[in-house]
């Protein structure tokens, strides 16, 4: 059975009762048959999903996810498919292991030798003290719940929602000029079941799913951060959080409730930064089974992936998708003072994705406009002093540790050596479907 992922964020669907509203400014000479689709949710069952989990052969890389760095090892995950594993021991030429297949994984996380991620609404752990025989060791079912939610009918004595199909088509007569006042041509109701545009909108199958002894390194746009033996993962608007002191055995503990628009993890000491559309939390985790509450930064209503290094925090707004605001910028805030984060500087930016940051050595994500690279030891003037730009890529999030930065985009895996920071040089690039 072929599973795909998910994706039910809370904005989308606040997407769809914001367009069922119609704007009555037109008459009937306006009026055109328009087509609206019912997408009907496909169930699969626990044990088939169950069945799924394991370790494949290694094969192309097809639609990159997340990226993971534990020890030589580069954690790089399909969206809704698995994981690929490679052996990083050198960076130049990054050798293929294995895919780890998990239906609906957008997630992960590595404490020592056990692998979590995200199936679906459950949290699976994995054992990878033999890298090339990874066996599931347990499971928390049921974790996770955001991803059916917000509004779609979801019948959880059917199994979990893998995808969707067309189930119906109507046509029906919809005014013209209003379909330019709403993006999607609003939303249709037949029988009391919400429709799609048959064209325009996003098909549901396509969004995203809401889920030594040290941990792993992951990117600024991570959903899941391990800190003191304790894994959270956001899941929609909550914060889980999983005792892992026994490896292999984790315990579900405290849910809490964050915000409504919270995005990607970042820890830090015994911190930890979420970023959100509205905004930067910054949570206490001295007592790390109780996530307290420190602060609350502000901002625009942008996606917010959050890189924290020292006393600055650096966060980058931009928009597109379910980011509404037209703002594209880097934003550094002093964070001295945790209960009282101060914006420092504001600098313009194309389109700023994931983020990071090592020794004051700072890693632009910049979307289309490719990977932006700047010595930040002086947070007044960063981007006037810029290290390298690399303009021919699409830059999504990077991972700078050990002086190699390793980076996803739409084009594939890059690895830089940034050890001198004058001469920053291209190590290696596994492109997608070209593995």
């Amino acid at each position: 059975m072929k599973f795909k992922p998910v994706s039910l964020q809370p904005a989308f669907f606040f997407l769809l009762l914001t367009f069922v509203f119609s704007f009555d400014r037109c008459s009937d000479k306006c009026q055109v048959k328009s087509k609206f689709v019912y997408y009907a949710p496909v169930y699969s069952t626990t044990a088939e999903i169950k069945a799924a989990a394991g370790m494949r052969a290694a094969r192309e890389v097809k639609n990159l996810g997340k990226i993971y760095v534990k020890d030589a090892f580069l954690f790089v995950n399909e969206a809704g498919e698995g994981i690929h594993i490679f052996d990083n021991h050198d960076p130049a030429i990054p050798q293929p292991i294995g895919f780890l297949n998990i239906p609906g994984n957008l997630d992960l996380a590595i404490q020592g030798t056990t692998l979590y991620a995200d199936s679906y609404i459950d949290l699976v752990a994995f054992d990878i003290s033999d890298i090339h025989n990874i066996k599931e060791v347990n499971r928390i079912e049921g974790l996770f719940s955001a991803y059916s939610m917000y509004g779609f009918s979801v019948d959880p004595q059917k199994g979990i929602v893998t995808s969707f199909e067309i189930q119906n088509t109507v046509s029906v007569m919809q005014s013209e000029c209003e379909a330019q006042v709403q993006p999607w041509g609003g939303i249709y109701y037949d029988a009391g079941v919400a429709m799609l545009p048959a064209s325009g909108a996003p098909s549901p199958k396509t969004m995203t799913v809401v889920p030594s002894g040290t941990p792993g390194v992951g990117g600024s746009t991570a959903r899941f951060a391990i800190v003191n033996h304790f894994l959270y993962g956001l899941d929609g608007s909550h914060l889980h959080v999983v005792d892992i002191s026994s490896e292999t055995n984790p315990l579900a503990g405290k849910s809490i409730d964050v915000a409504w628009d919270a995005e990607t993890l970042f820890p830090h000491g015994s911190n930890l930064f979420v970023g959100a559309r509205a905004g930067m939390y910054i949570f206490d985790l001295t007592t790390p089974d109780q996530p307290q509450l420190l602060s609350q930064y502000d901002h625009i209503l942008s996606c917010d992936p959050v890189a924290v290094e020292g006393d600055y925090a650096y966060v980058t707004l931009y928009s597109g998708g379910l980011c509404h605001v037209d703002t594209n910028q880097l934003e550094v805030i002093d964070i001295k003072d945790l209960k009282s984060p101060q914006l420092v500087s504001v600098y313009p930016m194309t389109n700023p994705h994931g983020v990071g940051i090592d020794n004051g050595t700072l890693f632009i994500c910049d979307g289309d406009a490719g990977l932006r690279i700047f010595d930040a030891s002086d947070p007044l003037t960063i981007t006037q002093h810029s290290l390298a730009h690399y303009d021919s890529i699409s830059a999504l999030d990077v991972i700078p540790i050990n002086q190699v930065a390793m980076m996803i985009g739409s084009d594939g895996i890059f690895q830089y050596d940034y050890s001198d920071v004058k001469n920053i040089r291209l190590l290696s690039q596994i492109p997608i479907g070209k593995q």
